[in-house]
């Protein structure tokens, strides 16, 4: 398998330092989460980004939050970044104070689509462009839609599991899906490609789906209900389908409960550090890489685009339906890659993760026999 190296954020900067003729000078790109990061002078224009928390994944404050910044300034773009911590009425603050600010482009990631269509339209009416980015706000009516293909997305789980099972000898299974929140609308994407993975074995009679619960993006929640259906079905479960790797953790502190961790293969998704360590570990069959940088790229440079008032139909050519608008977004979608353990090498010299997080003392030697150093 091969991972395309990141040369889109680079290729980006330097264009819009020589479109601009000046790049951003010396804003702090960084900040807890929960906090505002301003990037750029803010000479060509401003953007706001809400983020949606620091808890559901990892990714939102070590990958999103740089590389959007990062773009933005060297656009000379003044970027209000700022995480709303899992909380809907910090969210709104933070959307009525972005507007008040008067920002030319709102980018966020709705924690569910009543409280991400409120925000939005807030900003539509302020004339305000809108950018939903990774979850698609239903009744929202984003201008624009920034993600991966999330069906795809699950599709690699379902055909991830299924590959584990056959590599571990297994030709009929007992299944158990363990969704994502069911107020995110991707959760509902990755549910669909997931079911439609496993389908040719369900209907063959091979595979039998014997639970499926939400674990809200959560590893303890997901942990329980992980317990609950391998209880209710007298621990005859061969499988699992974890929609990320946070709840792939909570499930897999329950298997080892039990000594039966890399026995029952579960998926993840986010290559997360501790997934990673998980694939290393065997005690987890599968992840799914998004390469955040294309998304990152693709968003901020949609942005950018909006704001110096450019067409920006050619960089979304894509469409996704808002199934509550009854109308099509244009989109942007990046595709995913399956990361098996073999693959975990390719991901950190795709410069994703670091080798120095993953290759702690406790997964050294696993690190030395994947090949990384």
């Amino acid at each position: 398998m091969h991972v395309q190296s990141l040369t889109k954020a680079v290729a980006l900067a330097a264009a819009c330092c020589l479109a601009l003729t000046a790049c951003g000078g010396d804003d702090d790109d960084t900040a807890t989460p929960g906090s505002g990061a301003t990037a750029g002078t803010g000479d060509g224009g401003k953007v706001g980004v809400i983020l949606p928390d620091a808890s559901t994944s990892p990714r939102w404050e070590a990958n999103d939050r740089p590389l959007l910044a990062a773009s933005f300034k060297a656009a000379d773009i003044a970027a209000d970044i700022q995480n709303a911590d899992g909380d809907t009425s910090k969210f709104g603050t933070i959307c009525d104070g972005m507007i008040n600010a008067g920002v030319n482009v709102l980018l966020i990631v709705n924690l569910d689509s009543d409280s991400g269509s409120a925000c939005l339209k807030k900003a539509q009416a302020a004339g305000i462009k809108t950018i939903d980015y990774d979850r698609l706000t239903l009744g929202g009516g984003a201008s624009y839609y920034v993600s991966f293909d999330n069906v795809a997305v699950g599709k690699l789980m379902g055909d991830g599991l299924t590959k584990c099972l056959t590599d571990a000898g297994k030709t009929a299974a007992n299944v158990v899906l363990i969704n994502g929140d069911p107020t995110d609308n991707n959760a509902a994407l990755f549910k669909q490609g997931y079911v439609e993975g496993l389908k040719p074995k369900v209907d063959a009679g091979d595979y039998k789906v014997v639970g499926d619960q939400t674990g809200k993006w959560d590893a303890d929640v997901a942990g329980t209900a992980f317990e609950q259906l391998y209880t209710q079905n007298g621990g005859k479960v061969d499988g699992v389908v974890s929609a990320n790797d946070t709840m792939a953790g909570g499930i897999i502190a329950r298997l080892k409960a039990n000594g039966l961790n890399g026995k029952v293969p579960v998926t993840g998704q986010d290559a997360s550090v501790a997934g990673l360590q998980a694939l290393l570990a065997g005690d987890q069959c599968m992840t799914v890489y998004k390469a955040i940088q294309k998304e990152a790229d693709a968003a901020a440079e949609l942005a950018i685009a909006l704001i110096k008032g450019e067409d920006a139909s050619d960089l979304a050519s894509g469409k996704v339906k808002d199934t509550v608008l009854n109308t099509d977004v244009p989109s942007v979608l990046e595709e995913p890659e399956a990361i098996f353990k073999a693959d975990v090498k390719a991901v950190i010299d795709d410069g994703f993760q670091k080798a120095a997080d993953i290759c702690t003392a406790e997964y050294a030697a696993a690190c030395t026999e994947a090949g990384i150093s």
